[in-house]
């Protein structure tokens, strides 16, 4: 166990933006409400997951919606507290710890504001080791840990408890309520026990969120460039560089769904590079052939500072680079690539581990 102030959640929102994939909302709005928290109630106990005893009750908190909704509708902090209450009264048990559900983006951001007003702890581990769009897309769900008995929260003050079949009709009529609520909820989701949350869950992501945001912090202060810095801690590899040209970006049945082209430059003059969002990257192509495939990690970095840009944030005219990251061993059987490859999402390539497609591309 160790304390977290206001230092390890700036670098932790920077190390958030990039395992977002460039989504997961933007973790800006996230790191104020955990700043402010920290402000006023303390320094937040983050806990190993060994730490955990076996039948403490833990429960993952998170925004769910359109990223792009919240850059109009902040949550107010009430929701979160509200959801986590209605569902102790239903399980008639108190909560021991919460933790994100996804390392990437605001997720990664909203359990540390609710951990410091509860007096809770947070675990050091999440779901995805990244961020996806859909409630049955973690790590938990692999390891058959149901999303329900769950609770969503506006900042109306409605609240909507749900208990379903399965994690994918969860997803199915949450997203229903959560468009009617307004584009964006909050949500207790995924109660476990301490047993099932170490054998289902991505283990120390804050802490490497950390490190790649105290990484960056540090080369910059240096006037250095942090890529390699990232691409070391996250064993990541470069696949494109260049200007953003066009963005075709829209909110559609709850998700920020679009697609971005950039023209290459440097090593990439006269090359392409296509982008699939849905919230998040799912597949990048480098003229017309996959070169990084969902589960697999794209993000997108500012060119000059290294810093992470979210699929809201990409402009026309933004020089970037693109790099691609393995996912965790969890995401590549053939339940992780059934639940969250490409086939889910309607494309025709076939998953492929990025380090066999850039060897294939090298040779």
């Amino acid at each position: 166990m160790r304390l977290i102030g206001k230092k390890e959640i700036e670098h932790m929102a920077i190390g958030a933006a990039l395992l977002g994939t460039g989504g997961g909302g933007d973790p800006y709005i996230g790191k104020l409400m955990a700043l402010q928290a920290v402000e006023e109630y303390g320094p937040i106990k983050l806990l190993s997951p060994e730490e955990v005893p076996d039948e403490a009750l833990v429960v993952p908190s998170a925004m769910m919606g359109a990223p792009t909704v919240m850059v109009e509708k902040i949550p107010n902090g009430e929701e979160a507290i509200a959801a986590f209450k209605a569902l102790e009264e239903f399980l008639g048990q108190e909560i021991y710890a919460t933790m994100p559900i996804e390392a990437g983006g605001v997720n990664s951001m909203l359990p540390l504001a609710l951990a410091a007003r509860l007096g809770l702890p947070v675990v050091d581990a999440d779901g995805m080791g990244r961020a996806f769009p859909e409630l049955q897309m973690v790590t938990f769900y692999l390891e058959g840990v149901s999303a329900t008995p769950m609770v969503l929260s506006d900042e109306k003050g409605n609240s909507l408890l749900l208990n379903t079949i399965d994690s994918v009709w969860a997803e199915r009529i949450a997203r229903k309520a959560t468009i009617e609520m307004g584009g964006s909820v909050m949500n207790a989701i995924y109660p476990m026990t301490g047993r099932a949350m170490k054998n289902s869950s991505i283990h120390h992501i804050l802490t490497l969120e950390e490190q790649i945001g105290a990484r960056i912090e540090a080369a910059l202060k240096n006037n250095k460039q942090p890529i390699n810095e990232i691409l070391e801690l996250t064993n990541g590899r470069v696949l494109f560089q260049g200007k953003v040209m066009d963005i075709d970006r829209k909110t559609q049945d709850g998700f920020a769904k679009g697609t971005a082209i950039i023209e290459g430059l440097g090593t990439d003059l006269d090359k392409s590079c296509r982008l699939h969002f849905q919230n998040e990257h799912l597949l990048a192509e480098v003229d017309g052939k996959a070169i990084c495939i969902t589960p697999d990690l794209i993000a997108v970095l500012d060119a000059e500072t290294g810093m992470p840009i979210t699929t809201e944030g990409l402009r026309y005219g933004a020089r970037c680079i693109v790099i691609g990251m393995p996912c965790d061993p969890k995401w590549r059987t053939e339940k992780g690539i059934e639940v969250a490859g490409p086939g889910y999402f309607g494309y025709e390539t076939k998953y492929r581990p990025i380090e066999e497609l850039l060897r294939k591309e090298e040779v």
